[in-house]
């Protein structure tokens, strides 16, 4: 594939009419700090600009995983809570009004933030040693990135408050049995089923594939932006609480214990 931009966490390479967006902190399994997702968003922006050439996505991470979510080693400054969760919001958006559909590719963690961008995008493969979670309220934290409408779209209420109040890790093919992956294949070739799958699509005429994608969304997201702003001030509630340092010190300690 030829490199159109690499960014510092993000890198974006266009082949033919598809582009592949990957999360490139290998070192902390490209878990969330800013740059990463001022890098991600700017990453669409690429995409977008290289017009109807590019008619599919696949969204991967570099390394061991997709993404362990935020990275909690890294301190936010005082006062900018608001504008991180609506720039980290920003990425739900972005990927929902791409006119191309946008396939995740997960391996290893999904976890928090990223269970969230894969919720996001059209369609979810996963590698068989994928593992997704939602932790958050573990932590004292509340879900963003649309997870509260856009989970239980694809496993239903009763199934989103299990995952979102135990908390529990879950492998790729609980995830596919409960909806939240349309695939599972083995981790060596995942990869090569995303690029199988995005070609497929980008062999359609693309005026057909942005108005299928754009007729199933356009009944989910009359309501998404109502769930994105609750997220947020839910977020703000709980961003201030002493079980917050609290836990994020566990999850610390614990993601340490396992490595």
């Amino acid at each position: 594939m030829a490199v159109v931009n690499p960014l510092g966490t993000v890198g974006v390479d266009i082949d033919g009419g598809v582009a592949v967006i990957t999360l490139s902190r290998p070192d902390r399994l490209n878990a969330v700090v800013p740059a990463l997702v001022d890098d991600l968003l700017a990453a669409f922006d690429i995409v977008q600009s290289a017009g109807g050439e590019v008619r599919a996505v696949v969204l991967t991470g570099a390394g061991r995983a997709f993404c362990a979510g935020h990275d909690l080693k890294e301190q936010s400054a005082p006062g900018d809570t608001r504008l991180r969760l609506e720039r980290i919001q920003d990425v739900t958006r972005r990927i929902r009004s791409a006119p191309q559909p946008v396939i995740a590719a997960v391996h290893g963690y999904a976890i928090g933030a990223g269970a969230e961008f894969a919720l996001g995008c059209d369609l979810v493969l996963a590698a068989d040693d994928a593992v997704f979670a939602f932790p958050e309220a573990g932590l004292g934290l509340s879900v963003t990135g649309g997870a509260s409408r856009l989970l239980p779209l694809l496993v239903g209420p009763v199934r989103a408050k299990e995952l979102l109040l135990l908390g529990e890790r879950i492998g790729a093919l609980r995830a596919r049995e409960i909806g939240l992956v349309n695939a599972v294949f083995p981790a060596a070739g995942l990869l090569d089923a995303a690029l199988g799958w995005a070609n497929d699509i980008a062999a359609k005429p693309g005026y057909a594939v942005t108005l299928a994608k754009r007729a199933v969304d356009s009944g989910i997201d009359s309501t998404l932006e109502g769930a994105l702003e609750l997220e947020v001030s839910h977020a703000l509630v709980t961003d201030a609480t002493t079980e917050v340092a609290e836990s994020s010190a566990r999850f610390r300690d614990r993601g340490r214990n396992a490595s």
